[in-house]
């Protein structure tokens, strides 16, 4: 097993990283509460991983409207900045480098996550029916519910919330994170605006694939102006045929997807943000990324390219010295664990997941996977 292209450092906006292997975002609903806030135990667990070339906090909403689970943290308050004061300390005392991954569920939401229990917000008033939102059903409980009916956003609406990413992202470096990644990916609502599914606009945002990525144009260039495009990188999750119908709506499967997001990854070349990540499609059957897509997106974008899906550390590996990619993202072998860069390094044994912690509790599942102690 050679996977010495993992272990190479590389540079990644102003930041050398000590090696290619990626903590990717993962939603794991433990927030304090009321409020939404970060906590120690969080911090714990990002200081778990700190041995990652790379970290992406989970999906941080950047206002209210944004929610779509029960439990999952914020970045628009001073409380939430405190908070994840906590989490990048720690993680900076381990020589990590982390961002926090800046996310608005737009229409997969539910009335009883929302402000005054209003409409979520979307491109268009379509609702997410193949979705599910989170809700509190009561202290530490709560079940999986169709997302609500979405209202339209306005023209004044989308500006104003182009600069609530921006102002998240400013929240993010006050918290002492290196820099923020904006998540397009998963049918949240940037994904909404790029997708001709979710997004019937008649004005700018709406219709041709060039008014479809305005959303993404305008946040991207946002945020460059308010912390440097070196410090921005964005998330895609590019499908390109589904065979499970349930889950077509986490990539929003585009009629031309390839010129979708090769359309996309020029905005970010343009800016000259610091990286792109493509998460593929995870589940059994799921579909990979055909071979001209990957290629094409390596010569025209300068960045960094991270993939994450179903990787092993082998597949990883080719990938990189195949110069598809410069980094490699996992994900679940990550929660299990905490050592996983020391873990595939030496050949040792992974931990088991257990998928029953996933979501929302307390520490178990969450803090106590154990270090390898020889014993696997």
């Amino acid at each position: 097993m050679n996977h010495k292209a993992l272990f190479e450092p590389t540079q990644l906006g102003p930041y050398t990283l000590k090696n290619r292997i990626v903590f990717p975002p993962l939603t794991r609903q433990r927030s304090g509460q009321p409020g939404n806030i970060p906590t120690d135990l969080m911090a714990e667990y990002y200081r778990q991983r700190a041995g990652a070339g790379f970290m992406i906090t989970e999906g941080t909403q950047i206002e209210p409207r944004g929610q779509g689970y029960a439990w999952t943290p914020g970045i628009y308050t001073e409380q939430h900045i405190e908070g994840w004061k906590k989490v990048t300390r720690a993680v900076h005392a381990e020589g990590g480098i982390i961002f926090a991954q800046l996310w608005h569920v737009g229409r997969v939401s539910h009335s009883a996550l929302q402000p005054e229990e209003s409409a979520p917000v979307a491109p268009s008033a379509i609702q997410a029916e193949q979705a599910k939102a989170f809700i509190e059903t009561g202290p530490g409980t709560g079940t999986l519910v169709t997302p609500s009916i979405p209202r339209e956003l306005t023209r004044s609406e989308i500006k104003d919330l182009v600069n609530l990413y921006a102002q998240a992202a400013k929240n993010a470096i006050s918290a002492g994170f290196d820099g923020v990644e904006i998540h397009a990916a998963n049918g949240y609502l940037v994904n909404q605006f790029i997708s001709e599914h979710a997004n019937q606009r008649k004005d700018e945002y709406g219709g041709s694939v060039e008014n479809r990525l305005r959303f993404l144009d305008e946040i991207v260039q946002a945020i460059s102006h308010a912390i440097g495009p070196d410090r921005l990188g964005v998330r895609f999750t590019p499908l390109f045929s589904s065979t499970d119908e349930d889950r077509v709506y986490i990539g929003l499967v585009e009629s031309d997807p390839h010129k979708t997001y090769v359309e996309a990854v020029k905005i970010l070349e343009n800016a000259g943000v610091a990286y792109v990540s493509i998460a593929e499609a995870d589940w059994a059957n799921a579909p990979d990324l055909p071979e001209a897509f990957r290629r094409e997106i390596r010569a025209i974008f300068s960045g960094r390219i991270i993939y994450a899906g179903r990787y092993t550390a082998e597949r990883g590996a080719r990938m990189v010295e195949e110069q598809l990619a410069d980094l490699i993202a996992f994900g679940r072998p990550f929660i299990a664990n905490p050592d996983l860069p020391e873990r595939i390094a030496k050949g040792w044994a992974f931990n088991d997941l257990n998928s029953s912690t996933l979501y929302g509790g307390t520490g178990e599942g969450f803090t106590d996977y154990p270090v390898y102690n020889g014993q696997r």
